[in-house]
């Protein structure tokens, strides 16, 4: 008998979806390890989940993790190019806003790697508990574009200058320094039970909607800055950024895995 063959990453289902502790919290698992690509299949099933969630009376909270090892290698290559980038970028910043704009606290827990479109996922949530083997990063640069969403969300996390840091120069920072920075709200070994515990210890005996009234009132001026900031930096991305040379060359090359060959235009 031939050994059964393991379902292909695109065979995945792309985000688990379920509540717990009567329906006070959402949770939400990234399920297409070990990359975890934030694509378009990926985008739609959290925004569904996301938008039903908000409906909800009793709910107080949600939890966004993942399967596998890695939270996120980031949005997907093949979609930012000339043909499919501004209806990536649309639905993408479309779920970023939808976060931005949720009536509950979000909850996100990573381990491995969380870059580029990964980590401005999780920059759209609440509060981010990350594994002693977290790295979080802005590669973008390296592959001659920008990362929208992070250059409007990252400053607001950890500082203007760091923030121009890890976006001009592509690098990546380990869990104890996103923590020292203000990213990360705790480091431990399990960040799923950290985030888990939060949640029942701080928010688990709130009233759902004194609650999404205290969210609003917090975070309602910050999400319609973020968000009118969104469209702007995604029409540079768009009308300008995309129309040189060197940003399609970038994208090529990395999906060809060859070195690009920048022409400064």
């Amino acid at each position: 008998m031939a050994a059964a063959t393991a379902p292909s990453e695109a065979s995945r289902s792309p985000a688990r979806v379920w509540t717990e502790h009567d329906g006070r919290l959402l949770r939400l698992r990234l399920s297409r390890p070990k990359a975890n690509v934030i694509d378009a299949a990926m985008i739609a099933a959290l925004d569904e989940a996301i938008a039903k969630g908000a409906e909800s009376r009793e709910l107080v909270a949600a939890i966004v993790d993942h399967e596998g090892p890695h939270f996120s290698f980031g949005a997907s290559v093949e979609e930012h190019l000339p043909a499919s980038c501004a209806a990536m970028l649309s639905s993408l910043h479309a779920l970023l806003s939808r976060m931005l704009f949720w009536p509950r606290p979000i909850l996100v827990a990573a381990r491995g790697q969380c870059l580029g479109g990964g980590l401005e996922l999780a920059l759209a949530g609440t509060l981010l508990f990350a594994g002693r083997d977290a790295v979080f990063g802005q590669p973008e640069m390296k592959l001659g574009v920008f990362a929208p969403a992070a250059s409007v969300l990252l400053p607001g996390r950890i500082g203007q200058a760091r923030a121009e840091d890890l976006l001009h120069s592509g690098r990546s920072i380990d869990a104890p320094t996103a923590q020292a920075w203000g990213l990360a709200q705790e480091v431990g070994e399990d960040p799923e039970a950290m985030a888990l515990d939060y949640f029942r210890k701080n928010l688990l005996d709130k009233s759902a909607a004194s609650l999404g009234y205290g969210v609003q009132a917090v975070r309602s001026e910050y999400a319609a800055a973020a968000n009118k900031r969104l469209l702007a930096v995604e029409r540079l991305y768009l009308d300008k950024l995309m129309k040189t040379h060197d940003a399609v060359e970038g994208l090529n090359a990395f999906l060809a895995k060859r070195q690009p060959k920048w022409e400064h235009r």
